[in-house]
This record gives C-alpha cells, structure tokens and sequence, in this order.
C-alpha cells in the first residue's frame, strides 16, 4: 500500500471515529452526575424509559446526520414525522387500508418529502436552511388539515408492535418469569438502524462520497461524484427515517398525534451536534448521533428525577448545543 493510499485512509478513520470520543466522555460524567443525584437513575426500569425516550428523537437524528454530513441542515423533519404518522393511522382506520400497506404509504410520503428537499436544494440551489423551514410549514399545514384529533391505534397490532416490550434478566418462578427490566421492540430497531447506516457510512463507496461531498462539494464533483444524485439520495433517504421514527412514535404512544413533532428538528439537531457531528459537514460519526441522543435523553431524565422544570430543561439543552457548536467552531479554525 502507497504512503499516499495510507494517509488518506488514516485520515478517514480519523474522521469516523475520533468526534465520537468527547460525546463518550461527556455521557459517562452525565451518568456519574445524575446517578450520585438520585439513587433511581442507575435502575434497570430507568434505563429503560431512557431508551425508549430516546428511540424517536435518535431515528430522526439519523436522517439529520445524513443531512449534516453533507454540510445541510434539516428543519423540517419533525413535521414529515407527524404527517408520514397520521397517513398512517387515518389510511387504516378511515379509510379501510390494510395496516401494512397503510404503514407502507406513510412511508412512501415520508420519502416524497425528503424527495422534494433533495430536489429542490439541488435543482433549484436552494438553501438547505430555506428549503426545509418552508417544508416545515407545509408539513404542519397539511397535518393539520388531513386531521385535527389524535387517533388511537390500539386496535392495529401492526402499528404498535414496537412499543411490546420483551423482558431481560428476571428469574423464573413456576414457569412465569418475574422482576427484570422490560425493554421494547422498537429499542432494538433503532440500535439495528444505527448499525446499518454505520455501515453504509464507512464501509461503501456512497459513506465515502457523502464525507467527501460535505468536506468538498467542488472537489467531489470534480472527482466523478455525481453530486446532485447524492443529495437527493440522502434527503430521500432522510425522509424514509423521519417517517419511521412516526411509526415508532406511535407504537410508543398507541396514537397518532398531529401535534407531535414541532420541536423535534431542534431535538435532533441536538442530538447530531452533541454526538460531534460538524455543522459544516464532511465530519462526524453515526454512533456519535446515537451518544448525543443519549445524552439529551439523560439530562432530561435525570433533570426530571432531581425536580428541575421542565422550562430549565430546555435551557440546559439550548446551553449544551451552544457549547457544542462552540467546540466545533473552535475546531474548525484550527484546522484551517
């Protein structure tokens, strides 16, 4: 292998692997912290809800990152989870559809949206930021107008089978295993949905284009990228989990709630920042999304334990990501 050939994967592994180091570190204080705070917090039913909490925000913090990588930004995913999530329900119990082809339909419309960022942000060369805060409107709008009540999915096993739970460690007692912590399906998916666009990030050609498209646009056209198809890919591609993360929203809840999701594009976003991901692209680590949004799910959780209001909450958080963009910013600098 050519020295020239060794740099360039040695500094690629560094950009995959070294920005999820510092979000590690700063889970494991937040542990620490909120564990010498309140003797529930290292619980196993704790844990649990902490997972399950997270299970939303992190799905939609995949398709953030995707987006990010790429130097873009996306404010309207929160609003195609929430429509993506009510054609889902209303097709089934308004309208008579099979729940699985009615689960497929929300998203293919979650899709269609990330469709239409990708085109717009490429064909138009639009901003990111404008395109997705304009789709953000219309998302709420045509949520609102499709329905204005929640509606109930409890009769729909398809709907809601990643909110069952399945039950690790426990003893059993005549046949019926007792204690345990309980943990739902939909934890599992969103761990399998990590893994599998870790491995799209760093082990295909398209991870590498994607890097390379967020460092360099120009530099990547000109190497033979296509870099318009790229990004219609990846917003495509985002749309897909945003709608996902309302299927998992509503296995969660047992309901499609139209008003779900108006501060989730600043929760994922968040979540992306926290886990070291650039904001100006080319730099990050999947698995550092999952840490960020862990970490926002653990300061919300612990905070709840300790007492803080809610209100405080979100200050915490808009404090966190700011420092976060800091750092970031910091470190761009000295690269350049």
């Amino acid at each position: 292998m050519s020295s020239e050939s060794s740099s360039a994967n040695t500094s690629l592994l560094s950009k995959l692997s070294a920005p999820s180091v510092g979000p590690l570190v700063a889970l494991l204080l937040a542990c620490a912290f909120f564990a010498s705070q309140s003797d529930r917090f290292l619980s196993g039913t704790n844990f649990s809800l902490i997972v399950q909490q997270v299970m939303v925000v992190g799905t939609l913090a995949i398709g953030q990152t995707l987006i990010i990588l790429t130097a873009g930004i996306d404010l309207s995913n929160g609003m195609i989870m929430a429509f993506s999530q009510v054609v889902m329900a209303l097709l089934y119990m308004n309208n008579g559809v099979p729940a699985p082809a009615a689960i497929a339909i929300g998203l293919l419309v979650g899709g269609l949206f990330g469709l239409l960022n990708g085109l717009l942000v490429t064909r138009l060369k639009l901003p990111p930021f404008i395109v997705t805060l304009g789709m953000f409107n219309i998302g709420f709008a045509l949520t609102r107008i499709y329905t204005v009540t929640t509606v109930r999915m409890t009769d729909s096993p398809w709907h809601v089978f990643f909110g069952r739970t399945f039950t690790v460690g426990g003893t059993l007692v005549d046949g019926v295993k007792e204690g345990g912590t309980k943990f739902n399906y939909g934890s599992v998916f969103l761990l399998i949905l990590f893994l599998l666009t870790w491995y799209v990030l760093t082990q295909t050609a398209v991870g590498r284009h994607i890097y390379a498209v967020g460092d360099d646009p120009e530099a990547a056209r000109l190497s033979g990228i296509r870099t318009d198809r790229l990004l219609t890919w990846v917003y495509t591609s985002a749309g897909v989990f945003y709608a996902i993360a309302g299927l998992l929203l509503i296995a969660r809840t047992g309901v499609a709630d139209p008003q779900a999701g108006q501060n989730a594009n600043l929760e994922s976003i968040t979540a992306v920042v926290l886990g070291g991901t650039s904001l100006f692209g080319g730099r990050g680590n999947i698995i550092g999304t999952l840490i960020g949004a862990l970490i926002v799910g653990i300061f919300r959780n612990g905070l709840t334990l300790m007492g803080v209001p809610s209100i405080y909450q979100w200050l915490i958080t808009g404090l966190l990501v700011i420092l976060a963009v800091s750092v970031d910013q910091l470190t761009q600098r000295r690269r350049a």
